[in-house]
């Protein structure tokens, strides 16, 4: 079993002492996923918050049964959509790149070494195993969703560490790393799944604002379906699209305080597993075989 408590102590630590802040990484890699998000906006409707601003009025003509309001939206719909598809796509593409490098900084200061913010290219160099593993990991966890939610569940942890395996070795195949995985997370999905319940906190913190104001546009749209009361432009003075880009950069702020620190608590979950299983990049042999009843003995889980 491991001490979680022990490890989130180390790792508030590490976060402190580490030469280049965690805090300060985690805050280039968000606030460039944000920008990215709004420049996906501009170019697929020519507005900053375009998506916002699109569902919403489509929702409430949806609702007044404005049959032409409907048609006038849709027909306004940029022609460009085979490019500004690709652009979303390499953009989803170039954040997942973008994470790897993040993770590759977080390993090394968990090294002890001095990673400078020129690391976050280090993704670069395996972007396309990157991606294809991204890929494979979907497609596996959705079909086993396809059996039962929890499956789905099981399936996201099993494959849980192939990104940390092609990090810590890039030479590796994408099917070795998800086979690696497996292998790391037997006896171990349990736990993955406790330390994610831990920080759900910090989770709902995060999202509250944006809960609430669903909460009260469910409200408003059911007052205007059921008795015909006009739903309001705007809440606290300011537009749908406004108030969403304000509660990103809220949960960009609370994710500074809690995700490095997240970050290098999974991946002291993951030495503890190679140390255990003995599968991994310089992993000494096995210390023990855990199981737990998420796992299948004999490599079926």
């Amino acid at each position: 079993m491991i001490n979680r408590v022990e490890i989130k102590m180390d790792a508030k630590v590490l976060v402190r002492t580490a030469r280049v802040s965690p805090i300060v990484m985690t805050a280039i890699v968000m606030a460039i996923c944000f920008v990215l998000e709004r420049v996906v906006d501009l170019v697929e409707g020519g507005s900053l918050f375009y998506t916002y601003t699109l569902n919403w009025d489509y929702l409430q003509a949806s609702l007044q049964g404005d049959v032409y309001a409907m048609d006038m939206l849709l027909n306004n719909l940029p022609a460009s959509t085979a490019s500004s598809f690709f652009f979303s796509t390499l953009v989803s593409l170039f954040t997942v790149v973008l994470n790897g490098g993040y993770y590759v900084y977080c390993i090394g200061i968990r090294r002890g070494a001095e990673m400078p913010y020129a690391t976050l290219l280090d993704g670069l160099s395996v972007a396309g195993k990157l991606i294809w593993c991204c890929i494979q990991i979907t497609v596996r966890v959705f079909l086993w969703s396809l059996l039962l939610f929890i499956p789905g569940i099981i399936a996201a942890y099993r494959y849980s560490f192939a990104f940390y395996n092609l990090y810590e070795d890039p030479s590796l195949g994408v099917m070795e790393a998800l086979e690696m995985s497996k292998r790391q997370t037997l006896g171990y999905k349990s736990q993955l799944f406790t330390l994610d319940l831990s920080y759900i906190g910090w989770t709902l913190l995060a999202t509250l604002p944006t809960l609430l104001l669903i909460l009260q546009i469910n409200r408003d749209l059911t007052m205007l379906m059921l008795y015909g009361i006009p739903a309001p432009e705007t809440y606290f003075g300011l537009p749908i699209f406004a108030l969403n880009a304000i509660f990103g950069l809220w949960q960009l702020l609370v994710a500074l305080f809690y995700f490095p620190h997240y970050t290098c608590v999974q991946l002291a979950y993951f030495d503890t597993a190679k140390r255990t299983s003995g599968v991994g990049k310089d992993a000494a042999p096995a210390q023990s075989n855990p199981w737990d009843g998420w796992n299948a003995p004999d490599g079926l889980g």
